[in-house]
């Protein structure tokens, strides 16, 4: 085997094993970027149903608060 064919093996085999290094890398980036991705997207629903709740909540408390005021009898004079 010349030299040249050695080196060409050579450069062959560190751009395998640098590929296969490489590889599993962008798989850990891509899996963050939809981590990310996911989180920015959730964060803002879990806030609209937070504020949705809230409001509901205000809502059937303002209605009881009202059916209270009607059956209660009021003093006179």
């Amino acid at each position: 085997m010349s030299n040249d064919q050695f080196n060409d093996l050579s450069v062959a085999f560190n751009n395998i094993l640098q590929t296969a290094g490489t590889v599993p890398q962008q798989v850990i980036n891509i899996v963050t970027a939809l981590f990310d991705a996911c989180c920015s997207f959730v964060t803002p629903l879990g806030k609209t149903a937070s504020d949705l709740a809230g409001s509901a909540t205000a809502q059937v408390t303002q209605v009881f608060q009202g059916a209270a005021a009607a059956v209660t009898p009021k003093k006179l004079g």
